[in-house]
């Protein structure tokens, strides 16, 4: 396995399958890297499709310049982590690389799932806009025939979904589910900031889920999951369900696939978590 930086040397792993990250890999990365190692497939020539991860803190979806500076960088550990989950190369490029001086990289037109529901898009401005920015530029540079994304962010997976298909990207996206610690916590890169009571407050956060996930209507799981969080001194920027596709409001009425959603900060971390109504 080796790391790149520039696009380049990437040629020899174009239509391969590809894990973005912006790094700070834990176990829930490394999921997602052995799972598309299992995906390799071997064409007529017989060569294997290879694993590209990229590694890349995109500075073009951080709305706090404060977030952005404190994001943890551990390329090293990241690397080695990746190479024993089976991933052919590791892309690091710089800023430069991915954003050429002088070059227009535009944002594409956002889909209406990136502006239209007022979760993760109302309390974090700019952020889809980075996040497409980004992901189409990576895609135009990897070649990947098909691309992985954690259903953790479950907002932003169809939000690359319905760019990708919009824009007729060619690559397909696989979601794959959120891994969780033992206590139920999401895996975040963001958990490395969780001490003390603050950690074990954080737990809160997929017990609401699972409370809102035994009612038997939207309005009484938001109710419920509300009131998990506030017991434990939680105040969230959102408890939801919704479609789980478009993000729109739903009511009892609607018969299609929805989804519970939380963002919350505990401390200082913003954290947020997902799951299928009802489960």
């Amino acid at each position: 396995m080796k790391v790149i930086h520039d696009v380049t040397e990437l040629a020899p792993f174009h239509q391969g399958i590809f894990v973005p990250t912006m790094g700070a890999l834990h176990e829930g990365h490394f999921m997602l890297v052995r799972e598309a190692a299992s995906r390799r497939t071997t064409d007529a020539s017989g060569r294997s499709s290879p694993v590209i991860v990229s590694v890349f803190v995109n500075p073009t979806q951080f709305n706090d310049p404060k977030d952005l500076e404190r994001y943890p960088r551990t390329l090293e550990a990241d690397a080695n982590g990746c190479a024993a989950a089976g991933a052919d190369v590791v892309f690091a490029p710089e800023a430069s690389v991915v954003y050429p001086p002088g070059e227009n990289v535009a944002p594409p037109p956002l889909p209406a799932v990136a502006t239209e529901p007022k979760l993760e898009d109302a309390h974090r401005p700019g952020h889809f806009a980075g996040v497409c920015q980004v992901v189409k530029r990576l895609f135009e540079m990897v070649r990947p025939r098909a691309a992985l994304f954690g259903e953790k962010d479950w907002q932003q997976l169809q939000v690359i979904a319905a760019m990708t298909r919009e824009a007729d990207l060619g690559v397909g996206i696989i979601p794959i589910p959120t891994v969780r610690e033992k206590s139920g916590l999401a895996m975040s890169s963001r958990n490395v900031f969780l001490v003390g009571q603050d950690r074990v407050r954080a737990e809160a956060i997929s017990k609401a889920l699972r409370d809102g996930c035994g009612q038997n209507s939207p309005a009484a799981a938001e109710e419920v999951m509300q009131k998990a969080l506030r017991a434990h001194g939680i105040v969230a920027e959102y408890a939801v369900v919704r479609d789980a596709q478009t993000l729109r409001p739903i009511d009892a009425a609607f018969a299609g696939p929805k989804r519970a959603l939380i963002a919350a900060r505990v401390g200082p971390v913003r954290l947020i978590d997902n799951c299928a109504w009802p489960q």
